[in-house]
């Protein structure tokens, strides 16, 4: 009778136990909430300068625990703000996506630890969007000097509205151009990491043939601004 009641006793306490013991999940007394924040990478900025704001209306996902999936997600408010409840104790993964140029998504995520009945906040996420966002740009120079039709030189300086092109190393063909400003400045956004050369043409003043004038630019990361040498060219007055 005694080894009857303790077995029963027991197994009793061991149900108890594991019932008490909760993997990460929703069934709990604990929430998470935090705020995130869009920065955006406007187009035909060509000092890449960012404008950011809260991000409304923006999903949130949870990771619970180690899942390699999401357990939940939930919008952001007016303000960019967001909240999981209901959630037992452990460690949790929230995130949003930042959006590439290209259309790729990138996570951007906090890890946080709650205990139960706690509150727990996030690092506040920051996510990145926009034309130009995840892109470089190269910015340079054209100088000239300036001939008559008998070849002499009548005048130098920056070489206003001279046609600049750009295609990528071994490749045949540009695939943009711009114009010279009147500081002499050209620039091409919306680029890759890649390398690059950059071209416009001078002209012979003997026979006014025209050449290419060549420089070549390797763009190593995202989200910069490569400068390159002055080319020098001789044009037509």
């Amino acid at each position: 009778m005694h080894k009857r009641l303790f077995l029963t006793l027991t197994l009793g306490a061991a149900v108890l136990a594991g019932s008490c013991s909760k993997d990460e999940g929703e069934g709990g007394t604990a929430s998470i909430s935090g705020r995130v924040y869009l920065v955006q990478h406007n187009d035909d900025n060509y000092l890449l300068e960012t404008d950011t704001m809260v991000a409304a209306k923006e999903d949130v996902f949870i990771v619970y625990g180690n899942d390699g999936y999401v357990g939940d997600d939930v919008e952001t408010g007016a303000d960019g703000c967001y909240r999981f409840r209901y959630l037992n104790a452990g460690t949790y993964t929230v995130f949003a996506y930042s959006t590439l140029q290209t259309g790729e998504k990138v996570a951007v995520a906090r890890t946080v630890k709650v205990d139960r009945g706690e509150h727990a906040t996030a690092g506040d996420i920051y996510i990145h969007a926009g034309k130009a966002y995840g892109t470089s740009m190269i910015k340079g120079w054209v100088y000239a000097d300036y001939f008559n039709k008998n070849g002499t030189t009548v005048g130098y300086g920056w070489a206003y509205e001279q046609r600049v092109y750009i295609k990528r190393l071994n490749e045949p063909y540009h695939f943009d151009d711009t114009r010279v400003g009147l500081d002499g400045v050209y620039m091409f956004q919306k680029l890759q990491p890649d390398t690059y050369v950059v071209f416009t043409y001078s002209q012979n003043p003997s026979t006014e043939v025209p050449y290419p004038v060549y420089d070549t630019v390797t763009v190593e990361e995202r989200g910069v601004i490569v400068e390159t040498d002055t080319m020098q060219v001789q044009i037509k007055a």
